[in-house]
């Protein structure tokens, strides 16, 4: 009896445990040829506002680490990574017939550009009788126990919590195979995995300041759940520590492996329980969960209403002509240049170290939109090609919602820089890291030098307008508005805005 042979096609889910494709595919077939592809329409695109490209350096290397963490890991276990560059839809049908595969396994992934790329591999395959299985990677809930239909998902995230939270249940993660079996004596090449020059990506900067010191993988996404539940034990205050903006235990840091599937969120809840099992629970352990449960959200309202998150007018379809698309004042912006040492502080890390707190990601954003008029597509395309943990429909939603064009109820959603910069870096000490120009400033200057008499600009190293840029926004202007009060939740676990797991 001749052997059945699968291929099991990996793209944002770059891991062996709670891979429910793999999973799927080794109940099928007797051997697997696992493969991973570099798509040059993503590797080499660009953004249509920006003209970025579409990958910066930051996460096209945690990429690249992933991609060969996973191979190491297949490896343990029999298997071995077939990798190439091209178009999938090319190449899988080609590989299938190279190995005699009757399906491809994969999980599913929800948004345009995916889709497109998912429905040209379908058809290529159909066309040489094979078959494509799509599995579920990205969601801590099956869509099938929701207690309603994607389509008719709440679109104000209070609502979806409510209707889910006490009612769906979380399943338990898939355990990772001990042994994967390969398809043998294909004659298949395993293929080498580029480098970042093969894609003309610049090798990212390294900076101390850095949260972490980031590593793609599912080996180190384990690690960074493990240290965080159970070495540090710091996730038994993130509820006080969420907010905060040097180092790299005030928030959890697993937002990059999720992001790529090194991590499951299922995974992830698993843990908790067993943390909480062993050491109690408290508020700040459900405010982990609770940042899970909005990345389920985001998905959804990506699920639900397509390309419309991408549009100017997002889902609401509310134009706001005010909008511009100023290249010098996201020039500014993206240099951290602004002259509101808060945004440009962000900015400068984000540049740097691919990653921002996220506290930060919605100051500025609030920022740009409310307070430069740009078009917030154009900042959301800027992190999507900057962020190491860029995730398609958490990056876009955010986005979404702070432009008040998505989820957020109130049409005016507005974060007020002095204020902010005020309550969470008191002491100018998180500006001071990334404008050092503004290091000798006293604490009730830092955040606004332009409040510093002309006169006693010298005494502090600082020539506002030479040294360091005359703010586009000025502070008194901060200090004559108010900003949007914070929502709150359920029994006092408000977010003040927070959303999705950083």
């Amino acid at each position: 009896m001749s052997k059945r042979a699968a291929i099991v096609w990996f793209r944002r889910d770059l891991r062996l445990h709670d891979n429910e494709a793999l999973t799927d595919a080794m109940k099928h077939a007797d051997e697997l040829l696992p493969v991973y592809i570099f798509d040059p329409r993503e590797w080499r695109g660009t953004l249509p506002l920006t003209g970025l490209p579409k990958i910066g350096p930051h996460r096209a290397k945690f990429i690249l680490e992933s991609v060969a963490d996973l191979r190491q890991n297949l490896r343990a276990r029999g298997a071995e990574l077939v990798v190439r560059t091209g178009h999938p839809e090319d190449i899988l049908p080609e590989l299938s017939k190279q190995c005699q595969a009757s399906w491809v396994f994969c999980n599913r992934e929800r948004t345009s550009e995916e889709l497109r790329v998912q429905n040209l591999v379908e058809q290529n395959l159909w066309t040489i009788g094979r078959e494509v299985y799509y599995s579920r990677g990205k969601l801590l809930y099956y869509t099938s126990d929701l207690p309603f239909p994607i389509t008719q998902t709440p679109d104000t995230f209070s609502q979806f919590r409510k209707e889910t939270e006490r009612l769906t249940p979380v399943r338990e993660p898939i355990p990772t195979p001990a042994r994967v079996p390969l398809a043998e004596n294909t004659g298949i090449d395993p293929g080498e995995i580029p480098g970042l020059e093969d894609f003309g990506i610049p090798e990212p900067p390294h900076d101390e300041r850095a949260a972490i010191d980031w590593h793609g993988g599912e080996t180190a996404g384990l690690d960074r759940l493990a240290y965080y539940l159970f070495g540090s034990q710091a996730i038994s205050t993130y509820k006080e520590t969420r907010n905060g903006l040097i180092g790299g235990d005030y928030s959890t840091k697993f937002s990059a492996w999720l992001a790529l599937g090194c991590l499951s969120p299922k995974q992830v809840y698993a843990e908790i329980r067993a943390y909480e099992a062993k050491n109690g629970a408290n508020d700040s352990t459900y405010a982990v969960i609770y940042e899970l449960l909005w990345r389920d959200f985001f998905r959804l309202m990506g699920k639900k209403h397509g390309d419309k998150i991408f549009h100017k007018s997002g889902f609401r379809e509310e134009g706001h002509p005010e909008w511009t698309k100023d290249q010098s004042l996201l020039k500014r912006w993206t240099e951290g240049q602004t002259g509101t040492p808060f945004v440009d502080a962000n900015m400068r890390e984000i540049a740097r170290t691919g990653f921002m707190s996220n506290r930060g990601r919605q100051n500025v954003a609030s920022y740009l939109v409310k307070d430069l008029k740009v078009d917030w597509r154009l900042g959301a395309e800027y992190f999507e090609h900057m962020l190491i943990d860029y995730d398609v429909t958490s990056n876009w939603c955010n986005w979404n919602y702070v432009a008040g064009v998505g989820s957020d109820p109130r049409e005016d959603r507005y974060f007020n820089l002095l204020s902010q910069a005020e309550r969470y870096d008191p002491q100018g000490e998180y500006v001071r890291r990334w404008c050092p120009e503004l290091a000798a400033l006293p604490a009730e200057y830092v955040h606004q030098p332009d409040a510093l008499p002309a006169n006693e600009q010298s005494d502090y190293g600082l020539d506002l307008g030479r040294n360091y840029p005359q703010p586009l926004v000025p502070s008194a202007r901060y200090r004559d508005k108010p900003a949007t009060k914070p929502t709150t939740g359920r029994r006092g676990r408000g977010r003040g805005g927070r959303r999705a797991i950083s």
